[in-house]
């Protein structure tokens, strides 16, 4: 059972980080989430560099992402990244994002679920997106399980037409170590809806939002590896450590400005955890990676709250409840759940 320490997160921190993973990719198509700026651009700009054979940088946001696209060309001789338009804060765009895809990609090796939202501010302010959830629930959870989800049939015909084993990288934190949910999420007839709900959504709850996502992320990966019934790809979250971050950038305090001084590493540093979680190979054998959490080059164990037989509880909890709100949002996910899980 395991329960990070501050200094435990410390001596992570100022540990060495170890140089970028390459991998072969030029044959392969890789899709970035979140890729305009930060952990997302940098990792994209690795894969780049790597000779990716199909490169999609998904963002939000039409001309910063055209603006990476030039980015990136200029970095690293690489021409051929396209932009898609995929905006996490609403599931019509997740949904559209699937549907292009399907549609336009013949195969699909790498999956990389980056983009999130931070709530920002000490008041805990509760910020809706257009579907009616809260902001960090939808774009760091339930958005990214749903495109997931949508894009699973084509890597698993990725992984028999080619004879690979493609991955879905969730990009998780250390913070997770740090939270755990409260009972009355377990004994609620569906713990998303209550999570992602006004009422629930306390200045209290809401200071935690960011660290109990991303705890949902570890949760979401070892669901989907457990009960998925063709072991052919590889799902895992990732920890990319504490980094520079346009996350925080509204986030203007002394206390966090000493923070990144003393501790951040740069995005550059972060995305690579990012790419070994895509692409490397862990010491013991590839199948630890299903479900597992990436930190350093390595897998952990995630927090103790994950672990045990509480957190089995925990996890079947979550992922019955999660499908329940997903069906809803495209009925395409109650087909491929029946099909693909058990």
């Amino acid at each position: 059972m395991v329960k990070k320490s501050m200094l435990g997160f410390v001596c992570d921190q100022w540990a060495k980080v170890p140089p970028v993973t390459h991998g072969e990719v030029k044959d392969k198509t890789i899709v970035v989430v979140g890729a305009n700026t930060g952990l997302g651009f940098e990792a994209a700009q690795h894969f780049a560099r790597m000779g990716a054979g199909r490169l999609i940088l998904a963002c939000r946001n039409q001309d910063k992402g055209e603006a990476a696209i030039r980015r990136l060309e200029e970095a690293t001789g690489y021409s051929k990244a396209e932009l898609w338009l995929l905006d996490l804060a609403d599931f019509s765009s997740v949904s559209a994002f699937g549907d292009k895809a399907l549609k336009e990609l013949e195969r699909l090796d790498i999956l990389l679920l980056n983009a999130a939202y931070a709530p920002v501010g000490s008041d805990g302010q509760f910020s809706a997106t257009k579907d009616g959830w809260e902001r960090a629930i939808q774009v760091n959870d339930l958005s990214g399980s749903l495109l997931a989800f949508l894009l699973l049939p084509r890597m698993l015909e990725t992984a028999k037409q080619y004879i690979t084993t493609p991955r879905i990288v969730v990009v998780s934190s250390e913070v997770h170590y740090w939270t755990s949910l409260e009972r009355d999420v377990l004994d609620s007839p569906n713990a998303f809806e209550l999570l992602g709900s006004e009422k629930y959504c306390t200045p209290k709850i809401m200071k935690a939002r960011y660290l109990d996502s991303k705890l949902l992320n570890v949760f979401f990966a070892r669901a989907f590896n457990r009960r998925l019934r063709d072991k052919s790809i590889i799902i895992n979250s990732v920890n990319p450590g504490f980094c520079y971050s346009e996350l925080r950038r509204d986030m203007t305090s002394m206390f966090m400005s000493a923070s990144e001084w003393l501790l951040a590493r740069t995005a550059e540093e972060g995305s690579r955890q990012l790419v070994w979680a895509a692409v490397g190979i862990p010491k013991k054998d590839v199948d630890s990676l299903k479900g597992g959490y990436v930190n350093l080059d390595k897998v952990d164990e995630p927090s103790d709250f994950v672990l045990g037989e509480q957190g089995e509880k925990w996890e079947e909890k979550l992922w019955v409840d999660l499908i329940s709100v997903l069906e809803k949002v495209d009925a395409r996910v109650n087909s491929i759940a029946a099909e693909h899980f058990s």
